[in-house]
């Protein structure tokens, strides 16, 4: 797996096979780019330092949160 981030665009790209791309589907700001049998090739994070900033924010807040229960 090779990953690499592209500080202009904003993009963080994870490549996971250097198979050739067939297609590519769109969920938000993810990109997730397959073969033609369905393997998944390469993923791209687009606005990825917004996107990096909101998964921690919110998986801390998550923890903070299991810690706050497991304490009652």
């Amino acid at each position: 797996m090779k990953i690499s981030y592209d500080r202009e665009e904003d993009i963080l790209m994870y490549e996971l096979s250097d198979e050739p791309i067939d297609y590519a589907e769109e969920v938000g700001p993810i990109i997730v780019h397959f073969t033609k049998g369905g393997k998944m090739v390469l993923l791209e994070i687009l606005d990825a330092s917004e996107f990096l900033a909101e998964t921690t924010k919110t998986t801390m807040k998550s923890k903070a949160e299991m810690f706050t229960d497991m304490s009652i």
